[in-house]
């Protein structure tokens, strides 16, 4: 782990870090799993299980497709028979719902705005690196009225691999100017941290206002804290 006043800009997961994962995405994971089996509550019930929802504990497994993976990740479990071009018109039928009702039932994370106000403000440049769309994660940021916070909004859309690939964070980098080093990664799941550290960033940090553990985190995170809420006086010593 590097010194934390060697950092320059952070960057973010969205769901499990900025808005919280379940409130939001229940909902629009339903709708898709009975648009998926239209009049069988049961069937839709289960997809939404294959993908990761934990019915007893009411909360989606960390690592899950719906947790971890992007749109194409969903269309695979709940139509596992496509490909081809019907397969790819399904990924843009998820692409545009997700965006829409994502942003619709976004729901932010506590104390969200005024940890990403004061880490503007102290000079950071802040970024959202996704496995939703790109044009998901813009809608969410402009829902929450916080699209003037970030330089670069990223989604799995945005590059040729996305996490828990490097490719994300390197366009970050990229379009900033920062070094690798110099970038703190921020995420709920061990795919934000295992990017962070494929990328060789300065910094891999855990959060556990997602879908993730402490001891699920533990082995790949630099730092694990409750919250975006706890990150300024993190990077500021308090």
């Amino acid at each position: 782990m590097r010194d934390l006043s060697e950092i320059r800009g952070i960057l973010f997961d969205k769901d499990g870090t900025l808005i919280d994962f379940n409130r939001t995405w229940f909902g629009v994971v339903m709708a898709l799993a009975r648009a998926a089996r239209p009049g069988d509550e049961n069937g839709a019930r289960d997809l939404v299980a294959l993908g990761g929802y934990d019915w007893a504990a009411q909360r989606f497994r960390s690592g899950s497709a719906v947790a971890a993976g992007t749109n194409a990740d969903i269309v695979d479990v709940f139509y596992p028979d496509l490909v081809g071009e019907d397969r790819t018109a399904r990924i843009a039928d998820f692409n545009a719902f997700t965006t829409i009702e994502g942003a619709r039932r976004a729901v932010a994370i506590p104390g969200l705005a005024p940890a990403l106000e004061h880490l503007s403000a102290s000079g950071l440049l802040l970024g959202i690196a996704t496995n939703d769309s790109e044009a998901g994660a813009r809608a969410t940021a402009g829902a929450l009225g916080l699209s003037g916070l970030f330089h670069s909004i990223i989604g799995y859309d945005s590059v040729t691999q996305p996490k828990p690939w490097p490719d994300q964070l390197e366009l970050f980098a990229a379009r900033t100017g920062l070094p690798a080093r110099a970038i703190a990664m921020v995420g709920d799941n061990t795919h934000d941290l295992d990017m962070a550290h494929a990328a060789g960033a300065g910094l891999a940090i855990g959060v556990l206002s997602g879908n993730s553990t402490r001891g699920e985190l533990e082995a790949r995170a630099d730092i694990i804290i409750d919250s975006i809420a706890d990150l300024p006086a993190l990077l500021s010593g308090d």
